[in-house]
């Protein structure tokens, strides 16, 4: 993908959008995917990197809901499972099944847990990975060898899918890309334009160049997470908020605080949150909290109790208690969760919805990454309609995205790019200066920076550590030992010069800062 040419795209249009989709996360990507398939001329534009926000810092699990049984919402499940269906069908390159065991200390958490799970096998059906069963002690430590033994009384097992949040929407953008839309980063809409009341496109400024382009559409989604009141006060100033931000945070640890091949699942921890330890990338990923949040920062930081919370809990299961030191990475993401006037976030739909003001303007919000297609869908059917498109059906749920290959058994680290890995290693073996490791410690060489740079659009050593690659997220030290080399690379590539060169390592070692815990109770 050139970026350079989707800008000349843009500027050269001359006639309406069909479809100008706002925001580049999952949502956003999703609307944007069901769009051009339909054969809608369609653009995306996001204020910053594509997937920047939440869409990046998920628990890493593509699943059926099996932690909403408990509320009754059934139909949430239900979705949750057949999408979760169609994504591994359309991306086996990028979602995976794994398994989760729920371990039991109290005589009748076993049998509780069994029967809860499967009801969540019966809801699945044929869309099932596979039967969940009960296990006794020893299989269950066999699963989680770290496990803490004292009290267990074995275990339940049940299947459900995993993936790699990041390079999602990396593929979703290339599948745009494939279907002839055009999208691009690091252009935020600054304004919304208007004919006969009402929106018929938007103001979006390139950061590059600092150009504005005024934009016109015949339909305008607005995709952009728990920033969406804000662009729709845009459009009415005095329309009422209809998302409550939720701040999830996790921790990333060794793998040897949980080298088994399964996840733990903790239903119920002490304030009724569910917990994950999960293996991912040769690392453990420790998470989620739900904390109600009134900012909504681009760039969140963990709470310094949210870390003190997942330390404890992941010490009350595993057999080597983690302290802050022992924290590779820590991040958070912020959830568009729906408001239902509920007093606490846990209890706010994970649903979403649908809403097109008189204006025509289309906003999609709430949902998960699991059903980002189902939402697409909606987004784009009220869309056509608000802006009088040809009436086209939805083709995603069985379109293949991008880089569709092989199913992942046990990943490596090339899977992520399916059918295009054989042209990064041919990078690689064409010039040994890209075949060389960024870092020790990192599963990533130089010919992934070219790639990124040349093909998904990464345009700073933030897109390409955070993102591009999840050196980050895997050892956020060691991607900052890393960033002097990524930036050399990107240089060259993007024709920058050395001063360039020094600001992107100073600004990534300004948000690595947030990346790493401080203090704190489990120091």
């Amino acid at each position: 993908m050139d970026r350079d040419a989707m800008l000349r795209r843009v500027a050269d249009a001359g006639r309406p959008w069909d479809v100008v989709v706002i925001g580049g996360g999952a949502t956003g990507l999703g609307a944007a995917v069901d769009a051009a398939a339909r054969g809608y001329d369609t653009l995306l534009v996001e204020q910053s990197d594509f997937a920047k926000g939440t869409s990046s810092r998920s628990t890493k699990l593509v699943h059926g809901g099996v932690r909403y049984l408990k509320s009754g919402d059934v139909g949430l499940v239900l979705e949750a499972l057949r999408e979760r269906g169609t994504l591994m069908r359309n991306a086996p390159h990028l979602v995976r099944n794994l398994s989760f065991v729920v371990p039991a200390y109290v005589w009748w958490e076993g049998p509780f847990y069994g029967a809860g799970l499967k009801l969540y096998d019966l809801l699945a059906g044929e869309m099932g990975l596979g039967p969940s069963r009960r296990l006794g002690i020893e299989a269950t430590l066999k699963a989680i060898p770290t496990l803490e033994r004292d009290g267990l009384r074995g275990g339940v097992v049940y299947q459900d899918g995993q993936f790699d949040d990041a390079r999602l929407a990396t593929t979703l953008l290339l599948t745009v890309a494939d279907l002839g839309g055009c999208a691009l980063n690091y252009m935020p809409v600054e304004g919304l334009v208007r004919a006969g009341g009402r929106v018929s496109g938007v103001v979006a400024r390139d950061l590059e160049s600092g150009r504005a382009h005024t934009i016109a559409a015949r339909a305008v989604i607005n995709a952009t997470g728990v920033y969406c009141d804000a662009l729709r006060r845009l459009d009415d100033p005095g329309a009422a908020s209809v998302v409550s931000p939720s701040q999830g945070t996790h921790i990333v640890l060794d793998r040897a605080f949980q080298p088994g091949a399964s996840a733990i699942m903790v239903p119920h921890t002490d304030d009724g949150r569910v917990l994950f330890a999960v293996p991912w990338h040769g690392r453990v990923v420790v998470g989620t909290t739900d904390t109600p949040v009134t900012d909504t920062p681009l760039e969140p930081r963990p709470l310094g109790e949210e870390i003190d919370f997942l330390l404890e809990h992941a010490a009350r299961y595993l057999t080597r208690d983690p302290k802050r030191s022992d924290i590779l990475a820590c991040f958070a993401g912020l959830r568009p969760l729906v408001r239902a006037g509920a007093a606490a976030t846990a209890a706010l739909s994970r649903d979403h919805m649908v809403l097109v003001a008189p204006s025509g303007l289309v906003t999609v919000t709430g949902g998960k990454w699991t059903t980002y297609r189902s939402m697409g869908e909606d987004a784009v059917d009220r869309a056509a309609a608000a802006g009088g498109l040809p009436e086209r059906p939805s083709r995603t749920r069985t379109l293949p995205l991008h880089g569709h290959g092989t199913p992942v058994r046990r990943p490596e680290p090339w899977d992520v790019y399916g059918t295009d890995a054989s042209a990064v290693r041919r990078l690689a073996r064409e010039d040994a200066a890209l075949a060389e490791p960024l870092h020790p410690r990192l599963p990533y060489v130089a010919a992934q920076v070219a790639w990124a740079v040349r093909r998904e659009m990464a345009r700073t050593v933030e897109d390409v550590l955070a993102r591009r690659t999840r050196a980050l997220l895997l050892d956020a030290r060691a991607s900052l030992e890393a960033a002097p080399r990524v930036a050399d690379l990107l240089a060259r590539e993007l024709c920058r010069d050395a001063a360039w060169r020094d600001r992107q390592v100073e600004e990534y070692a300004a948000l690595v800062e947030g990346y790493l815990p401080t203090g704190g109770a489990g120091a």
